[in-house]
């Protein structure tokens, strides 16, 4: 299938979700043929413009408006958007209103892992950062026995480069993903 892709400084992996804030004429009309026709968008983090077609990494998260707010008197549109799978985006074209279109394929879903007792402070952590009123508003419902979910979340919200939140969104095993974030915690707080 052929969709809209919304390239941003932010990463959401699925069952997450993510508050953007539409400005632009090109994603305004985007949010309202997507709500119109019932149909996702595909949001990708931006990634160095360094030997590549477009300014995005090609495997991104399908997403569904899950709340929609009133157009702002300043022109800026609120919508709140939920992760529902990982995708692979292809043969990406810039439209000549500058949004970005892609073939999507979606990706097989990461199976169940339960959390393993080794992380528990990772999943202390998360609880720590659910707890933030920006985080809390996202009304998120997270199972804390599932490594997968505990390691997604983790990668949204800690604050690591862009580099850094790829490299974990494109990990397949939840564990490993873990196992790196709290790795990269260790070298945060040195």
């Amino acid at each position: 299938m052929k969709l809209s892709v919304f390239p941003l400084n932010a990463i959401v992996c699925p069952r997450g979700r993510i508050p953007l804030r539409i400005f632009e004429p090109r994603y305004i009309d985007m949010v309202r043929n997507c709500l119109r026709k019932d149909e996702p968008f595909v949001v990708t983090l931006l990634a160095p413009n360094e030997q590549r077609q477009h300014p995005f990494y090609s495997l991104g998260t399908l997403v569904k408006i899950v709340d929609f707010g009133e157009m702002l008197q300043n022109g800026i549109l609120n919508i709140v958007v939920e992760g529902q799978a990982q995708v692979s985006l292809m043969h990406a074209q810039l439209q000549e209103n500058g949004l970005w279109v892609a073939e999507v394929t979606e990706n097989k879903m990461e199976p169940y892992a339960r959390m393993p007792e080794e992380f528990d402070e990772l999943s202390q952590v998360l609880k720590a950062l659910i707890k933030h009123p920006f985080v809390k508003e996202l009304d998120m419902h997270i199972n804390f026995d599932d490594a997968r979910e505990v390691s997604w979340r983790l990668t949204e919200l800690l604050p690591l480069g862009n580099a850094q939140k790829q490299h974990l969104y494109e990990l397949s095993d939840p564990q490993m993903r873990l196992a790196k974030i709290a790795d990269q915690l260790s070298e945060l707080v040195e």
